[in-house]
C-alpha cells in the first residue's frame, strides 16, 4: 500500500444492497462493520472522506406496498431508508473511533445535522467522516445523483461508486439476462 494517497477528498457511494450483504433485506452487520474498517483506513492514510448510502436494502423489501402509491410519497419513503443506512454506518464508524457526521437533506434535527455545504466542508477538514443522506431530499433523483451532486459540491478529485454490480454494464445486469459488461471504457 502506498504511504501517499492518490485522492485528497472523495465521495464513496455505496447501494443499500451492498450492506444488505446476502440477506433478502436490511443490514448486514458484519458488512457495515467492513466497509467501516475500509473507510477507516482510507482516513488514515489521510484521505478526506464523504459518504453516500442508497435505501434498496430497506425500501425495496417495502416495494409492493408502495404499488400504486404516488411517486413523490414513494421516493420520500426512500430517502427515509438512505437515513436510517446513515445511521447504521454512522455506528459502524464510531464504534471503531471514526468521527463522523450524518447529514440530512431532509431536515431530521433530532438524529442527524441539516445538510449545509460549508458545514460539511469543515467537518471533511477536520477529518470526520460526513454522510450524507436523504439524497437531495426532493422526489425524482437517485442516490447516484444524489452522490454526484454532493460530491461536486465538495470538491472531491473521487466518485467512487460499491454495488452489488461487478462493474460498467449496457444495462442493469439483474433485470437484463442479455447485459453486457464492459471490459473497458474510455
Amino acid at each position: 500500500m502506498s504511504s501517499k494517497p492518490i485522492y485528497k477528498r472523495v465521495l464513496l457511494k455505496a447501494s443499500g444492497e451492498a450492506l444488505m450483504g446476502d440477506q433478502g433485506f436490511g443490514i448486514d452487520v458484519a458488512v457495515a462493520d467492513r466497509i467501516a474498517s475500509d473507510i477507516a483506513e482510507a482516513r488514515a492514510m489521510g484521505v478526506e472522506v464523504g459518504v453516500v448510502v442508497g435505501g434498496g436494502n430497506i425500501f425495496r423489501g417495502l416495494s409492493k406496498a408502495a404499488e400504486g402509491m404516488d411517486r413523490a410519497n414513494a421516493d420520500y419513503m426512500g430517502m427515509l431508508a438512505t437515513i436510517m443506512n446513515a445511521l447504521a454506518m454512522q455506528g459502524a464508524l464510531e464504534k471503531i473511533g471514526v468521527d463522523t457526521r450524518v447529514q440530512s437533506a431532509v431536515p431530521m434535527a433530532t438524529i442527524a445535522e441539516p445538510y449545509i455545504r460549508r458545514r460539511a466542508l469543515r467537518h471533511l477538514e477536520k477529518g470526520r467522516v460526513v454522510i450524507f443522506a436523504a439524497g437531495v431530499g426532493a422526489p425524482f433523483f437517485t442516490t447516484d445523483s444524489g452522490a454526484a451532486l454532493r460530491a461536486a459540491e465538495m470538491g472531491c478529485d473521487a466518485l467512487l461508486k460499491g454495488t452489488s454490480v461487478d462493474g460498467v454494464y449496457t444495462a442493469d445486469p439483474k433485470k437484463d439476462p442479455t447485459a453486457t459488461r464492459y471490459e473497458t471504457l474510455t
